[in-house]
């Protein structure tokens, strides 16, 4: 009988992050980092075009665009554990905004695309791989 170890290593370190992050990944191992939810049928040509712009700057997103209520696709979100709920409705539409949750910091308002850009840019930069020359400085020793 032949172990194969690899896969079981792999099980097990996938279990121990599930648990250390209690299921709320941070923003760059989210496997969906925000989900629109649209206030109205007629707002969901808006959120796709908001998911368009997210996903465009390479953010993991989807729509809600399922028949309950807005508060339950909220709800949903937040048992989910999904790092941000972002509503779109006629006033956001109008304005060109978002209304942004975060599930670590409850409702942050409104905010433009690029502003909640901005705000997630370090958190989504975490995960991005770095060559070794950026992390370590190398200097050569002159004798």
């Amino acid at each position: 009988m032949v172990h194969r170890a690899l896969f079981g290593s792999a099980e097990r370190f996938f279990g121990m992050l599930i648990e250390h992050y209690a299921g709320a990944f941070p923003l760059w191992l989210a496997p969906e980092q925000a989900v629109i939810v649209p206030i109205a049928d007629r707002n969901k040509p808006y959120a796709h075009e908001v998911a368009q712009n997210l996903r465009a700057a390479g953010l993991r997103i989807i729509v809600d665009e399922g028949e309950n209520r807005m508060q339950s696709k909220i709800r949903h979100a937040e048992m989910q554990k999904i790092p941000y709920v972002l509503v779109v409705g006629r006033k956001e539409e109008q304005a060109k905004t978002i209304a942004v949750r975060s599930h670590k910091e409850g409702d942050l308002g409104p905010m433009t695309v690029e502003g909640f850009l901005e705000l997630t840019r370090p958190d989504r930069l975490q995960g991005i791989p770095r060559p070794l020359s950026s992390i370590y400085i190398i200097s050569s020793v002159n004798s």
